[in-house]
C-alpha cells in the first residue's frame, strides 16, 4: 500500500457499522405529522418498509435529514429521509453524497409518481425530473440526472382542474393504500437488486 492509499484509508468517512458507506438510499417526502400518509410521502413509506425488513432505524439527524445505516445486499448504505420539505430534497442528498464522496449512480431515490396508479412501480437507471420538484432539486444540486430511481404510483388527479398540490398532499383511499402497500416488499427486493448491480433485472421483474 502506498503512502497516499494509506492516507485515503485513514481519512475516508466511515460508517458506524464499520467500513465505508457505499450507497445512499433516499426516500422523498415532507416531514411532520400533518403530511404522514400523504401521496407525496410515498418515498418515506418505502423507507419505513426498508427499516422494518432490515432491522435498522432512522434516528439520527444529519445532512438536513433523518438518517440510519444498514447493510443491504452486502453493501453498507446510508438511508435517509430529507427533512427540508420536498422541493429542497437535493440539499440533504447532495450534502450526504459530498461527505461520502459518492457519485450519482450510487444514490437510489424513491418517490411518488402521479402518472402511475397505486400499486404500480417504475424503476429507471436515470432520467429527467418529469416535473417532480423533489427530483428537480436533486438533479440541480448533484448536477447530474444519472441516479437510479424507483417511482411509486400514487394515481393521477381526478380531473384537470383539481389542484396538484392538494392532490399529492392528500391521503390515499383505503383501496389505494392497500394497492400501494402490496408492492412495498417488491420495492425492498428491487433495492437489493440495484445494490447488487442488477438494475436490469429489477426493471424486468417489477416494472
Amino acid at each position: 500500500m502506498s503512502i497516499w492509499d494509506a492516507f485515503n484509508k485513514i481519512s475516508s468517512p466511515k460508517s458506524n457499522l464499520g467500513g465505508r458507506i457505499e450507497y445512499i438510499i433516499a426516500g422523498l417526502g415532507n416531514p411532520g405529522i400533518s403530511y404522514e400518509g400523504s401521496r407525496h410521502n410515498a418515498g418515506f413509506m418505502a423507507v419505513e418498509a426498508l427499516e422494518k425488513k432490515y432491522g435498522f432505524e432512522l434516528k439520527s439527524h444529519k445532512f438536513k435529514a433523518l438518517v440510519g445505516e444498514a447493510v443491504i445486499a452486502d453493501k453498507r448504505v446510508l438511508v435517509l429521509k430529507p427533512q427540508t420539505y420536498m422541493n429542497n430534497s437535493g440539499e440533504a442528498i447532495a450534502q450526504a453524497a459530498d461527505f461520502y464522496k459518492l457519485d450519482a449512480d450510487n444514490i437510489i431515490v424513491i418517490f411518488d409518481d402521479i402518472s402511475l396508479e397505486p400499486g404500480n412501480i417504475r424503476i429507471r437507471r436515470k432520467g429527467s425530473s418529469g416535473g417532480h420538484n423533489g427530483i428537480k432539486s436533486i438533479i440541480e444540486l448533484l448536477d447530474s440526472e444519472d441516479f437510479p430511481r424507483i417511482k411509486l404510483g400514487v394515481g393521477a388527479k381526478p380531473h384537470r382542474d383539481y389542484d396538484l398540490a392538494d392532490w399529492v398532499l392528500g391521503k390515499f383511499t383505503d383501496e389505494q393504500r392497500q394497492s400501494f402497500d402490496s408492492r412495498l416488499d417488491d420495492v425492498c427486493d428491487a433495492v437489493e437488486l440495484i445494490l447488487s448491480g442488477k438494475i436490469d433485472e429489477a426493471m424486468n421483474n417489477y416494472n
